[in-house]
């Protein structure tokens, strides 16, 4: 039943519920993806089932090749990682509960073969097995994070201090903006309030940034540290600097941030993965991931520094991705207490607002829980399109929700008997508000195919992520590089060169000792197969060979910025040996004529080809992105056609179904004439019979006239029966037209998913050579880099 719609952008979350009977019913409670775009709030106490209903909601995702952005700040969604689709006792053992064993006076062996049996049925029970387990693994990847610590995978805060990508850096507004969301972040953790408009601190700490930021330089907190104290700028607003903030006090707030840079409990956040949501969204190969980051190890300080952080991120990553309608990503936050309250102005609510009220246009899905309503901000409330309300317990709560929910109906419903229904919910049954549906809807959630063993340690964690050592942030491509320098003794000054050669000097700490190596920059112009041109600049850093006439390109380092470098040597510097060709009248041209060569030997545009889906990649677009580019794009087309698909079927069904409740009604008619017409023939000739019977005298005229009209009336009784057939028999083929409706509608969607799917397709690759008259020479020079 559910895996008909296992690929169709919809989410099986449980069945309906019926609160009379307090059962489920046999109808799928099934949920659009895209309906998500408009955000969702789930709500209930300890107990209601809210962890596991937005756990299922994850896995749902993650099957349809959805990837999120998982904020854990008690531990509990790290069972994410537990999935078993073997299902078997060896699998669970690691993981149950011991003391639950010892008070069930079983083995822990025992209790976890009754665990695997219980969950196995728990599925079962669903519609689900193993089989979906598997095939949840193999959607998608989960990825665990530990923020300050080592016990996952790290993650490194500096790269939240350098420069904003493209899609960033040539917009002053976003730049302002991330600016200061890095600072509140940052103040947050000194304990330093960030108030944007009154706080000193916060002020400068913008404006330092935009400035670097603006001119293109990042930062690390040692830079951030010495600009603080001798900032890039003389005023602020029209006041003189000195005025506005004095360096006295300024360098007491570097001390501030100095000491946590040294505090020895800051360094695991200095070390691990930089914080980029496309590379935390998707893996290596294009796979959606569910990275989850569990914060439950940290104080309130610092799960507010990062949190803010995180979110500040996950707003500059929004910015760079083009306009959807379809459900792009989620980022679920579980136990929102204290992020987003109603009056506060913690460094986290300013992004969580900007998300929830842009984030629809691109695709990016928001998901919140909490256990009391009361600690949402109202604004944040009305931005949700699903409200996912299980049992509470206060008055204060239901009666916060039952308004809120009856205001956001419309009127349409009564806050008292919301009042009561949500105060009377059993574990595990929602009421759902979906402001794409028609009304509210009761359900009970399915079994996770995740086991939930709750709460995970960090040595639980640590144990089950087994996450490598030593991992640092990723280099970026104008990094200065380092060459060994050719033997030879080292000079106080530059060589005198040629005038046509120009000589660069790399910016580096005072005191360097400098090794020669070749500078070049082309313009590379590159016709492609449909007839467009593709220009790139190739920036390329060669060392030079103590006996080598020209460059050896072939070895060089490649990028697209050249490194930051000066005109003028800096003071306190040496020189290793110069080759001898360098001097040499000439250079210029065969280093320019070898660059060219070594361009046209060795770049290549490759573009990849989905001709399944007739899309191609752009130049310089990896193998990774463009798949990601091509399921999102696929997700999108296949969004649109379900939406036709059931346009379609909906009003054939709707007719059948409107023929059908015709039918029943026409056969219950026929059943109550013929049931009446048998009662009233019964009574006839029982009548007939009894008087015969009882009678004194023989039978009589009117007794034998009474017997001929109840042979009459059983004629009409049988007549009136084969009407109730005839009417059942228009009904069994109304029911079977219905039937072969589903069927078509199924056969449909399963060719609409084969035709869509963009998961498995292998690409063809296409490789562009450009011509040696494409590459156009824009600089070379010597330029000295750092020895080894």
């Amino acid at each position: 039943m559910e895996s008909t719609f296992e690929k169709l952008g919809v989410f099986y979350l449980g069945r309906e519920y019926d609160a009379a009977a307090r059962r489920t019913t046999d109808a799928p409670l099934l949920y659009d993806a895209k309906d998500l775009t408009t955000h969702a709030v789930c709500v209930g106490m300890t107990g209601s089932g809210k962890t596991g209903l937005c756990i299922a909601l994850l896995e749902e995702a993650a099957i349809d090749g959805i990837p999120a952005i998982v904020i854990d700040p008690k531990g509990d969604l790290a069972n994410l990682l537990l999935t078993f689709p073997s299902l078997d006792a060896a699998s669970f053992r690691p993981w149950i509960n011991e003391d639950a064993a010892r008070q069930a006076g079983v083995s822990p062996d025992e209790f976890a073969a009754q665990e695997a049996q219980r969950w196995a049925k728990g599925l079962g029970d669903w519609g689900e097995d193993g089989a979906r387990i598997q095939r949840l693994r193999d959607a998608a990847e989960v990825v665990m994070y530990t923020p300050g610590s080592d016990a996952a995978r790290p993650v490194s805060v500096v790269s939240s201090l350098s420069a904003p990508g493209a899609g960033i850096a040539g917009n002053a507004d976003l730049v302002a903006e991330r600016a200061s969301g890095v600072a509140a972040s940052l103040l947050s953790l000194l304990g330093i309030d960030a108030d944007p408009v009154k706080s000193r601190e916060h002020i400068l700490l913008t404006s330092i940034l935009q400035a670097e930021w603006t001119a293109g330089r990042g930062l690390d907190l040692g830079g951030l540290i010495r600009l603080i104290q001798t900032p890039p700028l003389q005023r602020v607003g029209v006041m003189e600097l000195e005025s506005f903030f004095p360096q006295k006090e300024r360098f007491e707030l570097a001390m501030s941030v100095n000491n946590l840079l040294a505090a020895p409990r800051f360094q695991t956040w200095l070390s691990g993965d930089a914080i980029d949501i496309d590379r935390m969204l998707y893996g290596e190969k294009g796979t959606p991931r569910i990275a989850i980051f569990s914060i439950a190890h940290l104080d309130d300080a610092e799960r507010m520094f990062f949190v803010s952080l995180l979110l500040n991120e996950v707003v500059a990553w929004m910015r760079t991705r083009s306009g959807t309608q379809s459900l792009r990503a989620i980022l679920y936050m579980d136990e929102i207490f204290g992020f987003l309250p109603p009056v506060e102005n913690p460094p986290s609510k300013r992004p969580f607002l900007t998300l929830l009220k842009q984030a629809r246009a691109f695709g990016l899905g928001v998901v919140v829980a909490t256990q009391n309503p009361v600690d949402l901000d109202y604004k944040a409330l009305s931005n949700m399109g699903t409200w996912l309300i299980g049992r509470l317990q206060t008055e204060r709560d239901k009666a916060r929700l039952a308004d809120g929910l009856a205001g956001a109906a419309g009127g349409a419903l009564d806050p008292a008997e919301l009042v009561k229904l949500i105060g009377s919910l059993d574990k595990r049954v929602f009421l759902m508000h979906n402001v794409h549906e028609s009304k509210p809807v009761l359900f009970q959630t399915r079994w996770t195919l995740s086991y939930l063993a709750g709460p995970m340690t960090r040595e639980q964690i640590r144990g089950l992520t087994r996450a490598p050592s030593g991992a640092s942030v990723e280099k970026t491509s104008a990094e200065v590089i380092a060459v060994r320098p050719a033997p030879g003794a080292v000079r106080a000054t530059a060589p005198v060169l040629p005038s046509d050669l120009p000589q660069l000097f790399a910016i580096t700490p005072l005191g360097t000792t400098y090794s020669p190596a070749a500078l070049g920059v082309a313009r590379v112009n590159v016709i492609l197969p449909d007839g467009g041109a593709f220009t790139e600049t190739v920036v390329m850093v060669a060392p030079l060979a103590p006996d080598a006439a020209s460059p050896d390109w072939a070895t060089a380092r490649v990028s697209a910025d050249a490194p930051p470098a000066q005109e003028k040597a800096p003071e306190g510097t040496s020189f290793a040996p110069l080759p001898s060709s360098v001097g040499k009248a000439g250079a210029v041209g065969r280093w320019g004529k070898a660059l060219v060569d070594a361009i046209y030997r060795t770049r290549t545009v490759t573009l990849y080809e989905s001709k399944k889906h007739r899309l191609v990649s752009k130049p310089g677009e990896s193998e990774r992105d463009f798949r990601i580019r091509l399921a999102e794009a696929t997700r999108a087309a296949r969004d649109a056609e379900v939406d036709v698909l059931r346009a379609k079927y909906a009003a054939k069904l709707e007719t059948v179904d409107s023929q059908i409740r015709r039918a029943e009604q026409s056969v219950s008619r026929e059943r109550d004439q013929a049931n009446s017409q048998r009662m009233q023939t019964a009574v006839s000739v029982g009548a007939t019979l009894l008087g015969a019977f009882l009678g004194r005298k023989a039978i009589s005229q009117s007794t034998l006239g009474r017997a001929t009209t109840a042979m009459r009336g059983a004629d009409r009784a049988n007549r009136e029966q084969r009407d109730v057939q005839r009417a059942e028999q228009s009904l069994d083929v109304l029911r079977a037209r219905r039937e072969e409706l589903a069927r078509e509608l199924e056969q449909e969607m399963n060719e609409l998913t084969a035709r869509l799917d963009a998961g498995s397709e292998p690409l063809a690759e296409r490789v562009v050579r450009p011509r040696k008259t494409d590459v156009e020479v824009v600089r070379v020079a010597l330029l000295w880099v750092p020895a080894e």
